[in-house]
């Protein structure tokens, strides 16, 4: 008897310690889940922060070299008056990515999904860059046929969002004079693959991972001297987990960088 008592009240014991060393775990699991949170929140505040100070502080330094007597000088009157009213575009830019983006992580903006061709859509998105491309001697291409039509089910105008974003990013980061873009359609059964590839300088291998967070940016100097919020990856990559699709990215740095996404096939 006594030895039967022994072995429950070990089994006993066992099972208790196993329970406290589980629940224990799940707390440390939970700590560490809010301090992840916490120090995110931080990071982000931070950047937000910072993103809306630059125009701020530019805004700031026109007003008052305006009320320092550039109001009497119509030259500089209106030269810094236009310099206002891009820093002020800049923080709406800003301000509407972060509603877009806050929207569509609490799953407000779902997709409004109908069939369309996207490689009509593409050629929309082409013909709208082009000028931009020409500017710093990029050029812009569709691989294959550009007779067929590829039907897809997805949100036209968040698609519109993704690609122009994608393409936009490509001829930002491409290598100036005769740098290319090439835009590529795959059939993957189910989905279409569309990737975006250019020749540009590429992204450092450690960034890969960190490429779809809000306000990362792999060169903060070239970043922000070639604009953008710093929001529009983050914004594609939710538009596209917003359709239970998959984005992808791989780059080499001095060779180019590739970035895809799939949709379903309509």
């Amino acid at each position: 008897k006594t030895s039967t008592i022994d072995v429950n009240e070990r089994d006993v014991l066992e099972k208790v310690n196993t329970e406290v060393r589980e629940w224990a775990e799940s707390q440390r699991q939970i700590i560490s889940d809010l301090e992840q949170t916490a120090s995110y929140r931080r990071e982000f505040l931070g950047n937000v922060s910072h993103e809306l100070k630059t125009p701020i502080f530019n805004i700031q330094g026109y007003v008052l070299t305006l009320l320092d007597g550039g109001l009497e000088d119509p030259a500089i009157n209106r030269k810094y008056l236009l310099k206002t009213e891009q820093s002020i575009n800049r923080m709406i830019a800003i301000v509407n990515d972060l509603e877009a983006i806050t929207k569509l992580e609490s799953g407000e903006l779902l997709p409004k999904k109908s069939v369309f061709d996207i490689l009509q859509l593409t050629t929309e998105v082409i013909e709208f860059l082009e000028v931009k491309a020409k500017k710093i001697g990029n050029k812009i291409t569709i691989a294959g046929s550009h007779e067929r039509s590829i039907p897809v089910f997805a949100d036209r105008e968040k698609i519109r969002t993704v690609l122009t974003n994608l393409i936009d990013n490509s001829i930002k980061y491409s290598k100036g004079m005769n740098g290319r873009t090439v835009i590529s359609f795959f059939d993957l059964d189910e989905n279409i693959l569309t990737e975006i590839s250019d020749d540009g300088i590429g992204i450092p291998e450690e960034s890969i991972p960190r490429l779809f967070e809000r306000f990362y940016r792999t060169d903060k100097a070239r970043s922000r001297e070639q604009g953008g919020t710093g929001l529009g990856l983050a914004i594609v990559k939710h538009i596209i987990h917003s359709h239970n699709q998959t984005i992808n990215v791989r780059s080499k740095q001095g060779v180019g960088t590739t970035f895809g996404f799939t949709l379903e096939k309509a």
